[in-house]
């Protein structure tokens, strides 16, 4: 669902309380997005401009952010120019997608310069440029295009700044009845053959702004008029238009999410969305609105972009040690043949005066066999005798040697395993803090070279944050996401009269119920988190241990997160993903 122009009209309205503003920070937690604080009518507000390719949007927003520890380009750019400026105004392009911020700032040489932050919102041509009005030049842009990208306009340093194309629509907010009508008649409509047959398509098609999704519900408030003549036709459209666009003009929004019965698509507007069937949910202010629609959708296409790499390398690690495992299983398999080679060799012992030197074979009595068959033994014939004999007895000892040391390989192998997979799991599941301390904790046990450990040793060490919840019953109940969390959760944090959850045999996270008080409700939803937040997520019937956290340890040198569990029982359940939404109350 795009963001129309008529969502950013509400948008831009209620961007007037920044206006007066001052900028105190600006952070680029991505590539597409900016975040500015600022200070404005004495509240504290935090602006987010996003480029996005899927999501791009300009909004209010209270989400906190990770922010990179080296600013990039174009944000140290905007922290030059308008870092501590003043908003003089935000406006919107005619009902374009397009937003400009104009900024008033002091120089290096405190001086006074105006600058201006425009937001093109154009899906995957999005963009957000800096620009100085005096000369139209772009200082810069958080994507850049260049003359091999577009003949048309070009996004760089130093460039003029050209206007995207103009589709020469009409403005619906300054559209009359007879304007309308000379557009929406059906004659009108018949005259040109590149011009879509049905009403939505030429609402679209002739007034800029209006998104499909705005254009159908004009329609059916049409027809909800009840008027089937071509004139009633087009008179009930302007009604119905006239109705939404007065609206607009008069800044009366009415922000909603509506799920579509069936489908359980979303969609928002700020006006009802009454040609849907389904269940609307309204919301205070246009930001608010996209917060709820855009907030996790963006912040998952960021963790997914900011954990590919991770996940290719954990991926790469975990098949080495498949196929490390299948070697070492080999040798453990041929290992059992090595009492084949001491008999070999006390054959030999007891054959001596049969061979000699220069000898490739000798035949003789085996033993060891009950019918006392003939065995053929391969000799080397540079060797003496008992040194054939000694041969095998070094073979011998080598084998079974070895298979003591590759059973503690293999042993430690399965825990490799095991460690990737739950680190693999708790990708699964990230959120963008999360991630850093995944990548930390790879950093701290040697997988990756860390880069930055000057700085990161500089850097305050804090309490992780852990996903708090409430049962029905009012107890707390706390989730660990990665080990880090994982291990201050239960090693720090939980007391000794806190019960303990974890899947069983199953990589997820560690699960602590708060005092020793509960029902079995509190522990039956505390066991839906533990399966929710492991890999058997989408299973049903999924086994979670659950014991005292006194009788949880953990080994000296394992690995983070591993532990071991005494006088646990076994439950089974089914996790129920809305079920855990409603539980959930904040971060600690």
């Amino acid at each position: 669902m795009a963001l129309d122009g008529l969502v950013l009209h509400a948008i831009v309205h209620e961007l007037q309380t920044c206006v007066g503003g001052r900028i105190n920070k600006i952070h680029q937690p991505s590539e597409n997005d900016i975040i500015m604080h600022i200070r404005a009518q004495g509240q504290n507000l935090k602006l987010l401009l996003s480029a996005n390719p899927t999501y791009p949007r300009v909004q209010l927003t209270e989400q906190s952010q990770l922010n990179p520890m080296d600013a990039p380009m174009f944000c140290m750019l905007l922290r030059k120019h308008c870092e501590n400026g003043v908003i003089e105004a935000v406006e919107q392009i005619g009902m374009e997608r397009v937003i400009r911020m104009q900024i008033r700032h002091r120089d290096e040489l405190g001086d006074m310069s105006l600058k201006h932050i425009l937001v093109e919102i154009m899906g995957r041509h999005s963009n957000m440029i800096l620009l100085d009005p005096a000369t139209e030049t772009i200082l810069d842009g958080i994507h850049h295009v260049t003359p091999a990208i577009s003949s048309y306009r070009v996004v760089m340093p130093g460039s003029k700044y050209v206007t995207p194309p103009a589709q020469d629509k009409q403005n619906p907010l300054e559209t009359d009845s007879s304007a309308f009508h000379r557009t929406m008649e059906p004659e009108a409509a018949e005259d040109s053959q590149e011009e879509p047959e049905k009403p939505e398509h030429r609402l679209v098609a002739a007034f800029s702004g209006l998104s499909p999704l705005i254009a159908k519900e004009i329609v059916f408030r049409s027809k909800q008029a009840g008027n089937h003549t071509e004139q009633g036709e087009t008179a009930s459209l302007w009604k119905a238009f006239d109705g939404i666009m007065t609206a607009v003009r008069e800044h009366r929004y009415e922000p909603v999410i509506t799920e579509q019965e069936g489908t359980g698509k979303l969609f928002f507007a700020v006006t009802p969305l009454t040609h849907i069937a389904g269940v609307s949910t309204p919301y205070p202010t246009p930001s608010v609105c996209l917060e709820h629609f855009y907030g996790d959708k963006a912040e998952r296409d960021t963790v997914k972009q900011r954990v590919a790499d991770l996940l290719r390398f954990l991926n790469n690690e975990s098949n080495k040690n498949v196929k490390k495992l299948e070697k070492l299983q080999e040798t453990v398999d041929d290992s059992k043949d090595a009492d084949k080679y001491r008999i070999l060799g006390e054959l030999l012992t007891a054959s001596l005066h049969l061979i000699k030197k220069g000898d490739k074979e000798v035949e003789t009595v085996n033993y060891y066999d009950e019918n006392q068959a003939m065995i053929t033994i391969a000799l080397d014939p540079l060797l003496q005798p008992s040194e054939n004999a000694q041969r095998y007895f070094k073979k011998y000892t080598k084998m079974k040697n070895s298979t003591a040391v590759v059973e503690e390989q293999i042993e430690q192998t399965h825990q490799e395993i095991t460690y990737l997979g739950s680190l693999l799991q708790q990708l699964s599941v990230a959120s963008l803090s999360d991630i850093e301390e995944i990548r930390d904790e790879l950093m701290e046990q040697g997988y990756i070279r860390d880069r930055n450990k000057k700085q990161r040793k500089k850097k305050k060490k804090d309490k992780p944050a852990l996903a708090s919840y409430l049962s029905s019953e009012g107890i707390p109940i706390y989730v660990g996401k990665n080990n880090t969390q994982n291990e201050y959760l239960t090693n720090r944090l939980a007391s000794s009269m806190d019960t303990w959850l974890h899947t069983k045999d199953i990589p997820g996270s560690h699960v602590v119920i708060r005092g020793g008080s509960f029902s079995e409700a509190t522990l039956t939803e505390a066991a839906q988190l533990a399966a929710y937040f492991s890999q058997a997520k989408h299973s049903s019937q999924v086994p979670v241990d659950y014991t005292a956290i006194k009788h949880v340890h953990k080994p000296n040198g394992s690995k983070p997160g591993f532990v071991i569990y005494v006088n646990q029982k076994t439950m089974y359940v089914t996790p129920d993903e809305n079920k855990i939404k409603q539980m959930k109350v904040t971060i600690k």
